[in-house]
């Protein structure tokens, strides 16, 4: 389908995504920098629609935090507390299984779990909590630690990251989540997460995670000190690694949440920011499979509204979600089923039930 561009810039870059051609960090930012906006979306849209048709998939999960105690000090973190500090908490098996079964329902099929860099447990909490998990929940996937806490894990316990996730797979570890990378240059990492893992360590952690047989995620947290050129820097990155491993199943764009609910719109991402940096993500990323617009920061409706800018993921139930909602998330801490589906067929697309690998479980 033809697409009428009022932007004369696009034109090359509308070509080269015809033809299946690699866009440059310097199309990139002449997608950030186009007042043209719709293009881009109708660009990202026939993209996605290549990839994924009218399907939009959705996971019902369970999020679980299993401690809050942190040694690293991100400037963007209202989650984290210093041992003893008020709010502080680390479960132990009973607490972990008390608070799962008074969340559960019989259609999970995925915990997702991070939590602080805690150095006042051993390594073996971390392969604990899975093991109590899949002991329990043998049918559920875990999808456990960010890339920085693999390499919070290595360090703290005097192993490799290696050996750090062959450990973690045998105690049962299905895949890891996408956090931790937050924007992979070491001008942001420096001002924002300076105490956490590297660029090189946390794609390290994820190539060692693939070369291993997982599958994983990838995130890019962006509205704070951030650039454009960052965060295509940042894309960049990913896909290269993606070309080497092909191990990476979906790319989430977080927007960044103010320190406080109360924060007024000038201390939040634009929704123009949002579908645009959605977008792009669609272009840029074009051996990644799915984009997902995460509903927990953007809200329903503009997470409808990606549908249409090259997202084909929204995510899932989450039960509880914690890490956002400690900062400005003003969005609700946990869906239904029912609630994501009438989300995916308001866009006019068709809801999948999936699981954690991207199985259908169930067309609707």
């Amino acid at each position: 389908m033809a697409i009428l561009l009022n932007d004369p810039k696009l034109s090359a870059i509308s070509e080269k995504v015809r033809n299946g051609e690699r866009l440059t960090i310097e199309d990139g930012l002449t997608l950030y920098n186009t007042p043209d906006l719709l293009s881009v979306a109708q660009l990202a849209n026939e993209v996605n629609q290549q990839k994924n048709g009218d399907n939009v998939y959705f996971i019902e999960n369970m999020y679980i935090n299993p401690t809050n105690v942190c040694e690293a000090s991100c400037s963007f973190c209202g989650f984290k507390r210093k041992p003893g500090e008020e709010g502080a908490y680390t479960m132990d098996s009973d607490e972990l299984l008390r608070y799962v079964n008074e969340r559960w329902n019989d259609n999970i099929n995925e915990f997702h779990i991070v939590g602080g860099h805690n150095v006042d447990v051993p390594f073996d909490y971390y392969l604990d909590t899975i093991r109590t998990l899949k002991k329990n929940f043998p049918n559920t996937t875990v999808k456990a630690y960010t890339g920085a806490e693999i390499e919070f894990f290595a360090r703290h316990a005097g192993l490799t990251m290696r050996e750090v996730l062959e450990e973690l797979i045998k105690a049962g570890l299905d895949t890891l989540p996408g956090g931790g990378a937050e924007i992979l240059t070491e001008r942001y990492r420096a001002k924002m997460s300076p105490d956490k893992a590297s660029t090189d360590e946390w794609l390290e952690a994820h190539e060692i995670a693939h070369d291993l047989g997982l599958r994983t995620h990838a995130t890019m947290l962006y509205g704070s000190i951030d650039t454009y050129e960052e965060r295509l820097i940042h894309m960049d990155r990913l896909r290269q690694l993606q070309d080497k491993t092909n191990g990476f199943m979906v790319f989430i764009p977080l927007a960044m949440q103010p320190r406080k609910q109360s924060a007024g719109l000038t201390r939040r991402t634009s929704a123009f920011d949002d579908m645009r940096t959605i977008a792009i993500s669609r272009l840029m990323l074009d051996n990644f499979d799915h984009i997902k617009a995460y509903w927990i920061n953007i809200g329903p409706q503009l997470t409808q509204m990606a549908l249409t800018y090259g997202s084909s993921d929204i995510h899932g139930t989450l039960i509880e979600e914690r890490i956002s909602h400690s900062v400005g998330a003003l969005t609700s801490q946990g869906i239904t089923r029912k609630e994501l589906i009438h989300m995916i067929k308001g866009a006019n697309k068709t809801p999948v039930e999936r699981d954690t690998f991207y199985n259908v479980i169930k067309t609707y």
